[in-house]
Formats: structure tokens, sequence, C-alpha cells
């Protein structure tokens, strides 16, 4: 049986890995890739001795024991991998609050936090005595759940910076398993200065000690690299009587991990309904900004918040040179900033270097004679976008996928919210659940 995999990315690269570690012969596989390298997503670059990832900080946690194991075989094993204590901060005019903001509250100023504390208490009162249900509408959500104050100082000015959309316009689906609802009694100690911690289940992770968090990827497609057609963009899919043809070649299986927005150019017998489902799904591109530094250390941070427009165009600043002391060259440091673009809008222009800096110097984050050197990257799709028809624009699609045996998989092949462990996860599963057939119609 021939198999194509549409995208080098980690869900297509580990898809192929699991296939191959399942029995299933490995030049019956080809990946089809655009680019001139794999990675997708997880691709880092090195600038002069810097070294950052191009979507953005990335780091290597799971509740998944065995896949994060995986991943770090895959990369080298734990001696590959700097394991590191996660510290973040949300950075309040010129304050450091502790992440995430419920349990940080008595590190703003003092009417800052009676305001935040006390629209906190109120919804929590609300809400547990009338048994009001999670408002869909995520602005409406954030209010719910968290009060006024929150919503004004912190959640509201944020996320307005990534999403670059009124907040009602997004569904507050997204957040139900990623946002751990902290308990009263924490926030009420965090209010009054003793500290608590949310968000646990990242208080450790890992990442490579050399070349960016590429090195996972490129150890994935380690043992794939001959199956891999680099700088081969796909450019047509035909269904055929068998499978599908892919560039013209005929392929008994095609899996796709690409973004579900390219597929209507590239089948022309798709139903129009179909098409138009894939072409209206929201999403955000980002670029990611490496700021090289004449300076010797940061402080022991991971990565940051930037809520205030004054404080520039980012919204998200890894602490790059932290991660692993190969990420800059000695004595000096780095920082990785995020800026979403909204999909299908054409990336801001050459000034974006310069405001991002003006705007970490006035979040007081740096001198601007200690940037040593600027560099961008960008990418189309970084962040899927949950507007109100989400789901069913994704219930169309996928009823007409699986019925012409297209498979998708991977962060934008299925548009759902993945992190890098939970797409080898799902290529896991998916692996799993296509073994049978392939073993039967080898």
């Amino acid at each position: 049986m021939k198999i194509a995999i549409l995208g080098a990315g980690v869900s297509g690269l580990a898809l192929a890995r699991f296939l191959v570690e399942g029995g299933v012969a490995a030049d019956s596989i080809s990946l089809f890739e655009a680019g001139p390298q794999v990675g997708g997503l997880c691709r880092s670059k090195t600038v002069e001795g810097y070294t950052y990832d191009i979507a953005g900080g990335h780091i290597l946690y799971s509740k998944d024991a065995a896949v994060m194991a995986w991943m770090k075989h895959c990369a080298g094993g734990d001696a590959a991998f700097v394991e590191k204590q996660r510290n973040t901060r949300i950075r309040f005019e010129h304050r450091w609050v502790n992440y995430p903001f419920e349990n940080g509250l008595g590190d703003l100023p003092p009417q800052a936090n009676y305001e935040c504390l006390r629209g906190y208490v109120q919804a929590w009162h609300t809400r547990t005595t009338d048994g009001s249900r999670a408002p869909r509408e995520f602005g409406a959500w954030i209010r719910w759940r968290f009060g006024e104050g929150i919503a004004q100082h912190f959640m509201e000015p944020y996320n307005q910076k990534i999403w670059k959309r009124e907040l009602d316009h997004l569904t507050s689906d997204w957040v139900a398993d990623r946002v751990p609802d902290a308990p009263v009694e924490d926030v009420l100690r965090s209010s009054v200065g003793i500290k608590t911690e949310g968000y646990t289940h990242q208080s450790v992770f890992y990442y490579p000690k050399r070349g960016g968090f590429q090195a996972i990827t490129d150890g994935i497609a380690s043992t794939l690299l001959p199956r891999v057609r680099l700088s081969t963009r796909v450019r047509e899919l035909v269904r055929t009587k068998a499978g599908w043809k892919v560039n013209g070649e005929e392929f008994d299986l095609v899996v796709s991990t690409l973004a579900l927005t390219f597929l209507p150019e590239l089948v022309s017998e798709m139903p129009a309904s179909v098409a138009e489902a894939m072409r209206t799904l929201e999403y955000n591109g980002m670029v990611s900004i490496l700021l090289a530094l004449e300076r010797r250390e940061h402080p022991d941070l991971s990565w940051i918040y930037l809520p205030h427009a004054v404080q520039g165009p980012s919204n998200r600043v890894t602490f790059m040179s932290n991660y692993s002391p190969h990420n800059a060259p000695k004595g000096k440091s780095s920082f990785l900033c995020e800026v979403t673009v909204p999909g299908g809008q054409r990336y801001p222009g050459a000034e974006l270097e310069k405001q991002v800096v003006q705007g970490m110097a006035a979040a007081g984050l740096l001198r601007r004679e200690e940037v040593l050197l600027t560099d961008r990257s960008e990418v189309a799709h970084a962040y899927v976008v949950f507007d109100q028809l989400y789901a069913a624009r994704r219930e169309a699609i996928f009823g007409w996928m699986d019925s012409v045996e297209l498979v998708p998989l991977g962060r934008f092949g299925r548009f759902e919210y993945d992190n890098s462990d939970q797409c080898v996860i799902r290529a896991r599963a998916m692996a799993n659940k296509l073994l049978p057939r392939i073993q039967k119609g080898a």
C-alpha cells in the first residue's frame, strides 16, 4: 500500500515514524514538504549565534509521559535536553505579577488589587448561587469567570492583542480545557500576599540544548529523511477509484496535515459548500522577532505576557537565552517577541521591529542601546480562531473528508488548538487506527 503524508511538520513526521515503528515498510511512505526543511511550526533559526523558534516560544512538557519520553528519545534522550523550572510573569506597568493573573493579585497596585479581588469574588458568588452556565461568547465568559476587575486590567487587553478581534466574536469553547479554575481561596490568599501556584502541569519543562525546538522534529525525521520530498509543494489532489493522486502520482492512502484553508485550491471537485467552509475558517498568523542583546543574562524568567498597548505590539516574550546556554553567544542574551496578525492580512512592515523595541523599552525590559541585532520570521498559520461558526464549518468539512477518505491530521490539518505533544499524541492514535487497514491492504 502506497501512503502519502502531506506536510512534514511534527504531526506528519510523527505519524510516519509511528507507522514505521508499527511495522509499515518505510519505502511505502512518501512525505510531501513544500519547504526546504522539515519541522513546520516547530522550526528554529540561528542568526549570528542566536537561536530562536520561528513560530513563538515552544517548550516540551506533556501529561502523557510516554509521548514526552518518545519525543526526547527521538532527539537524543535526556542528555540532549535542559530541564527548566517554569517561571512566568505578567508585566503590569513596571511591576512583575505572578502568572496566572488571578494568582498574582497581591503584586498589583492596591487599587487594582482591590478591583480585581472584588470582581473575582462577585463573579464566583454569582455563578455558584445562580448556577449559571458558561456563556458561549468569549468576552462574556471572561466576566462570568473572572469578574470585571481582572477583565479590565488584564484579560481583555491581553486577548485583544492576541486575537485582533472583538472578543465576543470568539466562542469560549477553546478555553474549557486550557484555563484551570483557580479556587477562590487561592485568589484570596494571593490578594493578601500569600503565594499560590496555578497551572502546575507546566511547572517543569524541557528544551533541547542545541538547535532550538527544531531539534525534536529533526530527531523524529532522522530515520525518515529518504522518504521526505523537500521543496515539493502539493499542487493537485485528484480522487481515484482506489485512492488519490498527488501531483499526478497514485496513492492508496493520503493523510493531509496541510492547513484546511489551502485544500480548496488543490481539490477541483470539492463541493462548493465544503470549499466555502474551508476558506472561511478563521486563524491568525504570527511574526516572531528575535532581539539579540548586549547583556550577560536576564532575570531567571521563562516567558512573560505584555497586556498594555504602551508595551508595544508584542503579546508574549520568551526569554530565549534562558532556555539553553547555547541559544546565544557566551556573555550575550536574547528575547523572542511574538506579534499576531489576522489570517490572510499582510504582515506589518519594516517598522514592526522598531515598534517592538520601543514597546520593550517602555515596559522597562531593555535599553535600546543593548539591542545588537533583530531578526524576524513569519508563519501564515499560528493560532486557530474559534469564531461562532467554527464548529459548523468543521462538521461540514470532516463529513466530506470522511466520505472521500482524505484523512486530516495536525493543528491546522484539523484546525485544533494542539500543542506539539498533543500533535504527537494524535499522530500516535492515528497510526494505531490506520495500521490494521494498511497491514490488511499490504
